[in-house]
């Protein structure tokens, strides 16, 4: 049975990876050159500025401005137009800091940054960097969004998993050495999120408003960016959503052009945050050189300020320049993208530096009278924890989020490891908030036969008209990856609905996930109990119902997918399992239990506590007390309370 897969955030204890590919790390194949004479900017021989300036000559404004901000749909996370009069490639941004995000399949599910930087190791980190570039170049990227170096301020951001820790000068070698790492392989980094973004409460809102004095920016929140620019010398920078001293930041002159530019020395373009731009002219004249994602504000409203003289030609030309010199300086105009974001592009390589990650990125809080490593003293192991078994966290949500196809669980591993010299067994301990996948022996499609739902996949966004192709699915369990999900189904713009009756398996209070990339949306006996249609990163929600026994309901969900990544999740949690007690009784049988914890983290919303979600810290207690010889393996992009720290032998 496939089960709910759930996102890695610390990287301790799985690697998951993707399909394998071929793809040769470095490859770069070169652009013909016969243009040269009539495209001088074509020329190789002169400098990157020389060759923007030369093009920058040959454009019209309206040229310029279309470079300025987001572009038609595409297959990737977004693009900016190519210009085929003038030679100009397509830039297409793809996320992320953590791997080839946006729901694309066939990459490596990489642990979270913030293992990387507990490595403590800058060629390690630069390693992480190669596979993200390769992988997104092969995907036909060119421009990574990341990494990830806002300061950890609050262990409770939800963004924590991603970034790379609240030390700066820890933050700024390893987010140097990804950059490099990532640049070496093709694409440019668009390093985040300039700055001063620590919190997801309140975010791109007036209200999330940051108060500091000089001296603390400059000693906590900037030398990571410091870093990024001198030393990893990354060519695009990404303006966040805060407010610093009552200006956003991507109209905040102060941020951009009398530090980023001036003090720091970038000479690289300044991108938005999805949503960040909040004007035309005062961003235009404060340094953003690129409006993300589409054209509210860098559309039409940039032409009329242009030809009004709000904005002046020498400040767009300023920002074109830019953009145009880092492509330029990073070889976009002088290779030929043969990529696509079907491809699979994952490595045994790439699989081995993600294990190196997880293994150098844990750390060994307490190992009391040697009870690890495990040695065959142990003839029985009680593997204890949802996040030891199919529903393992294997990434943080949002736009880090990095999907994968294959996952090795911790309880297979020991299982595996162990062999016949012990006995390995499994208590699932608690339920995790996503539950497990919604299982085919409880469905029955509303038409065709068998079990499962009954799909309808339709041309558009709103499922209009007639459906192009249907077909009996056993669940809602799907990483599409930005591909078709049918024939002749299209890639980007579609939308789909599964219906039929769920049957329940006892009586009581059932409480249903649904994840997706872009929107989705749950029915239960025609009744909407979640709402999740947006267009978004992977995003779960939940919604509660009590249901009887063996009396079947209707179901019905839908989704619609609007570009870049897809992706889709049903799962549930049943009523009346005493997993928690299961998983004592298994303890006391063990020579030694060893219990899986987490913390589910995400972009979007700020955890309220640092305590383990659900009974966690409940489960461990009541085990050490059934076996004191009880090891925990703590799976959290950030701090959590450990209240039983003095009852287990390991941690």
């Amino acid at each position: 049975m496939r089960r709910r897969r759930r996102p890695l955030l610390s990287g301790v204890v799985a690697v998951a990876v993707a399909a394998l590919a071929a793809l040769t790390a470095g490859t770069l194949p070169a652009r013909s050159a016969d243009a040269g004479a009539a495209r001088p900017w074509m020329s190789a021989a002169d400098t990157p500025g020389q060759r923007a300036d030369a093009l920058l000559a040959q454009m019209t404004t309206a040229e310029k401005i279309t470079m300025m901000h987001g572009g038609a749909q595409c297959a990737w996370g977004a693009c900016v137009d190519a210009n085929t009069r003038l030679g100009i490639p397509q830039l297409r941004l793809q996320d992320g800091p953590a791997g080839v995000a946006d729901g694309a399949g066939g990459v490596t599910q990489l642990p979270a940054p913030v293992a990387a930087a507990a490595s403590f190791d800058r060629d390690l980190a630069t390693s992480y960097g190669q596979v993200i570039g390769n992988e997104a170049w092969g995907k036909g990227a060119n421009i990574v969004l990341g990494p990830t170096i806002n300061i950890v301020r609050d262990p409770r951001w939800g963004r924590a998993f991603e970034s790379l820790s609240e030390d700066p000068y820890l933050a700024g070698e390893v987010g140097a050495a990804d950059i490099r790492g990532i640049q070496s392989q093709g694409p440019m980094a668009q390093v985040k999120h300039y700055a001063d973004y620590n919190q997801e409460t309140n975010r791109n809102n007036p209200s999330d408003n940051v108060i500091m004095n000089d001296r603390t920016q400059r000693e906590i929140y900037l030398p990571a960016f410091e870093a990024a620019v001198q030393q990893g010398q990354a060519y695009s920078v990404m303006c966040s959503y805060a407010s610093v001293a009552g200006t956003y930041a991507c109209e905040n002159s102060q941020l951009i052009q009398q530090v980023l530019e001036g003090d720091l020395g970038f000479t690289g373009f300044v991108t938005s945050d999805w949503g960040g731009t909040h004007s035309t002219v005062a961003s235009a004249n404060a340094g953003l050189d690129q409006e993300m994602n589409g054209q509210d504000f860098y559309g039409t409203a940039l032409t009329n300020a242009v030809n009004s003289g709000q904005v002046s030609i020498a400040t767009l030309d300023g920002h074109v320049r830019r953009i145009l010199t880092s492509m330029f300086a990073s070889g976009l105009f002088d290779t030929t993208q043969t990529g696509t974001i079907t491809a699979p592009v994952s490595t045994a390589a790439h699989q081995a530096t993600a294990r190196q990650v997880a293994e150098e990125g844990s750390v060994l809080l307490k190992n009391a009278g040697s009870a690890l490593p495990l040695g065959t003293a142990n003839k029985k192991i009680a593997v204890i924890g949802d996040d030891a078994g199919p529903n393992a966290l294997t990434a943080g949500a949002g736009s880090a989020h990095v999907g994968s196809s294959s996952i090795v669980t911790p309880y297979s591993a020991l299982v595996s490891r162990a062999g016949s010299g012990a006995a390995v067994t499994y208590s699932q301990g608690y339920a995790s908030p996503g539950g497990e996948i919604v299982d085919s022996p409880y469905l029955t499609p509303s038409q065709g036969s068998g079990h499962g739902l009954y799909g309808q996949f339709y041309n558009g966004t709103a499922m209009g008209g007639t459906a192009i192709t249907s077909r009996v699915d056993p669940t809602v369990n799907f990483l599409w990856g930005g591909a078709s999900p049918a024939g002749g189904v299209p890639a980007n713009g579609w939308s789909a609905k599964w219906t039929g009756t769920l049957t329940p398996p006892s009586t009581g209070s059932y409480t249903f996930a649904l994840s997706s990339d872009d929107g989705s949306r749950l029915f239960i006996n025609g009744q909407q109990l979640i709402n999740n249609w947006a267009d978004q990163p992977r995003t779960t929600k939940t919604g509660t119902v009590t249901l009887t026994a063996g009396q079947p309901v209707s179901i019905e969900v839908d989704y619609f997918n609007d570009g870049g990544g897809s992706e889709l999740e049903l799962g549930w949690q049943v009523p009346n399992q005493d997993l928690h007690g299961q998983a004592v009784t298994a303890a006391k049988a063990a020579d030694t239990a060893v219990v899986f914890v987490d913390k589910s983290e995400g972009e979007g919303a700020d955890l309220s506590d640092i305590d383990l979600s659900a009974d966690q810290n409940q489960l461990v207690t009541d085990v050490a007390a059934a076996n004191p010889n009880t090891i925990v393996v703590i799976n959290s992009g950030s701090a959590v309370t450990m209240p039983w720290v003095g009852s287990v032998r390991g941690i």
